[in-house]
């Protein structure tokens, strides 16, 4: 497939988990990537996409800096010549003390930072010049957390069921300019910000308990999400606008139950 042939394309996030995984795939699909994350492990992504022949260049930054954010898309315009897509996927919990009432206003004016004000800034900057280039998309990280409680920590959470009104009041806003921006929301995924999930169940010899409680009864990897951002990025998506794309093995289709199971016959 080749649906990001000579593209310029951002992605934050991208030193590791979905990020890499989505720019190693826009880039494997001829997307010319600009690769940002405030870890200079993204450098490593870069390298990994280099190796394969592709096009990409590795940026430090603070997705939650206005002037962070404004300098890459002016980067991205400088180095690849217009912007075309922008995957606004940098995110952090804010710990695991996701309480109301043992969290404090300082925790959560940084987990909102980055979270939605760092999509917001996204938007502002890139959405512009991908309208120049004659329109494009912009996606944005949520979760499942801001569908509806019980999957992730309360700053967290809030700052996520920002991002899903964000990218629909945003869509509405771009009307007429052909920039497409919607969000996927991540289940249970297997990155470094879910790895203590992950290395407690293995080392407690209970990996199969793992994703028990969505329909497929799994955990998701990284390449997943990147297959759902490449749709939405893509031509594929022409007539997708202003959702928020649950990638959750059908965790959120269902309220709390107890399921049933089949009554057996009678004997």
């Amino acid at each position: 497939m080749n649906r990001f042939k000579d593209k310029s394309i951002i992605v934050t996030g991208a030193a590791s988990g979905i990020g890499r995984a989505t720019a190693v795939r826009f880039a494997a699909e001829g997307g010319k990537v600009v690769c940002a994350d405030k870890a200079a492990s993204v450098h490593e992504t870069v390298e990994a996409i280099t190796a394969e022949g592709g096009i990409a260049i590795g940026v430090e930054m603070d997705a939650g800096s206005e002037a962070d954010v404004k300098a890459l898309v002016e980067r991205a315009v400088a180095e690849h010549g217009g912007l075309d897509i922008a995957f606004a996927n940098a995110g952090i919990t804010g710990g695991l003390q996701g309480g109301l009432f043992d969290s404090d206003a300082e925790n959560w004016a940084e987990v909102l930072r980055v979270n939605l004000i760092g999509p917001f800034l996204m938007i502002k900057y890139a959405a512009p010049r991908i309208e120049e280039c004659g329109g494009g998309a912009i996606i944005c990280t949520a979760s499942v957390a801001g569908i509806r409680s019980g999957a992730g920590p309360s700053s967290y959470s809030a700052s996520k069921a920002g991002v899903i009104n964000l990218v629909k009041t945003a869509a509405q806003q771009m009307t007429g300019s052909g920039v497409r921006i919607n969000a996927v929301c991540p289940g249970l995924i297997e990155t470094g910000m879910t790895s203590r999930v992950f290395e407690y169940a293995r080392e407690a010899g209970k990996m199969d308990k793992v994703g028990q409680l969505n329909p497929l009864k799994r955990a998701g990897q990284p390449e997943e999400l990147a297959g759902a951002v490449c749709f939405l990025a893509s031509d594929d998506a022409s007539y997708v606008n202003g959702q928020a794309i649950a990638v959750d093995g059908g965790l959120s289709s269902s309220h709390p139950v107890t399921r049933q199971l089949p009554k057996q016959a009678a004997v």
